[in-house]
């Protein structure tokens, strides 16, 4: 790539300094084993000589029961000795697939998501995916890069392997959303693009909706929380056509899009004709209970959504109601619904809890931000003491004080590691990560 990177003010020449790069702690063992290029500098903060790269590798690996890479547990020996000697505050850590010297085993992942890459650092993602054709997962989110970075990984990314991007909360804009829809125009690989609080302008939007009528190989796409002027809904019904005719997509988010009653029934019309379609994330939009209506009628005949996720909506007991009676006596598919923080009252919760005794696919439900009463608390713990609700498909779990049953919140719903990687524990599992657990889509966040 003939581009240079950008230099920022101040910047300091990387030079043969050593910069180390590693996961977050809880991150699964295949992103703490991943390769950087020679030539590649990702800057992150140095571990302390007490905890040491070396020890957080190893237990990583045997916490999630992988095989140590030995050739990594080599170099980052080497990166725990130059910070005992206190030398550089940054080190380059260089893990190139074909070294001659060391046995190497190589990898398919980076996850180098919450640190400060800018658009420099983006540079060198983009060299790295000149040169690593064995990468398969990349994690930039929250990296600080803007719409040059953007437009830098975007233009690489052209009939690369790459399966997963992330490049969650970085500000690429409308200019950089431009250069990324532009490249699936050609790229055949990408499966999952995550570009969800990036600031992404109606024209990326609509642009994205336009190359997906054609684009065969994505299959899930999160546009969550773009930058809309306007009361059109105009990118819900440019999406809406996409899903007439795309028949590939499993996954769709579109949080946090300004989509009320009309949008919602242009998305409706389309899934009566769409048969890929799992998933659908319309969470934290302006739907209320005459929307549901749209969306009731089209769950009798669709066979296909297994995943709805309508949390911070306005859908109340009405709407409640009407999805309680399409779940009761027709729908045979949906397996998860979160109608979290939804105004819903006791008669509408009390509803979609019966719907439970008689939908046996209907296995996860998420309600914590409602008005609960007694009714309320008292079903839920029927349900979940009978059977028919397992602890781990809910957010709520029940206890009794003085005789009375009371629901108390125990999780954040579909997405609960989404932004996150828990400290301890599985991460990937139904009950912190249901939606994906459920629709999993090649390899999981």
């Amino acid at each position: 790539m003939a581009a240079q990177p950008p230099r920022p003010v101040g910047e300091r020449s990387m030079g043969s300094s050593r910069e180390a790069t590693r996961a977050p702690a809880g991150s699964p063992a295949w992103a703490s084993t991943q390769a950087i290029t020679p030539g590649a500098a990702l800057t992150v903060q140095r571990e302390s000589p007490e905890s040491g790269l070396q020890k957080h590798y190893s237990n990583l690996c045997m916490e999630k029961s992988q095989k140590i890479n030995p050739f990594i547990l080599h170099i980052l020996q080497e990166v725990d000795e130059e910070i005992k000697k206190g030398l550089a505050a940054g080190i380059t850590l260089n893990i190139a697939g074909n070294n001659r010297l060391v046995p190497v085993e190589r990898v398919t992942g980076l996850d180098v998501g919450y640190n400060l890459l800018c658009d420099v650092g983006a540079y060198y993602a983009a060299k790295l995916l000149q040169k690593q054709l064995n990468l398969i997962y990349l994690n930039l989110m929250f990296n600080d890069i803007g719409p040059e970075g953007g437009e830098l990984i975007a233009k690489v990314l052209h009939n690369r392997t790459l399966k997963y991007l992330r490049m969650t909360g970085n500000k690429i804009e409308n200019k950089g959303g431009m250069f990324f829809a532009a490249m699936l125009q050609i790229n055949s690989s990408l499966e999952k693009l995550d570009l969800g609080d990036c600031d992404l302008g109606m024209q990326s939007v609509i642009a994205f909706a336009t190359v997906l009528t054609q684009n065969q190989a994505i299959k899930a796409i999160n546009l969550n929380r773009p930058i809309l002027y306007g009361e059109q809904e105009e990118s819900t019904v440019h999406v809406g056509r996409m899903l007439k005719e795309n028949h590939c997509l499993v996954a769709l988010h579109m949080c946090k899009h300004d989509i009320k009653n009309s949008g919602i029934q242009q998305l409706c019309d389309a899934l009566y004709l769409n048969s890929s379609l799992r998933y659908l994330d319309v969470s934290c939009n302006k739907i209320t209970h005459d929307g549901m209506v749209y969306l009731a009628d089209v769950l009798k005949s669709n066979t296909t959504l297994e995943v709805i996720d309508l949390s911070f909506n306005r859908i109340e007991n009405a709407g409640a109601n009407y999805l309680s009676e399409t779940l009761t006596s027709h729908n045979r598919s949906l397996k998860a619904l979160s109608v979290v923080s939804n105004n819903i009252e006791g008669e509408g919760l009390v509803a979609l809890s019966q719907s439970m005794k008689t939908n046996l696919t209907f296995s996860h439900i998420y309600i914590w931000g409602n008005k609960f009463d007694e009714a309320t608390c008292v079903a839920y713990s029927d349900l979940i003491q009978m059977g028919c609700l397992k602890p781990d498909n809910t957010d709520v779990e029940p206890f009794v004080v003085d005789g009375r049953v009371y629901l108390a919140e125990v999780s954040n719903g579909l997405k609960k590691h989404y932004y996150w990687t828990s400290t301890y524990g599985e991460s990937y599992d139904h009950s912190s990560n249901a939606g994906f657990a459920l629709v999993p889509v090649g390899q999981q966040p």
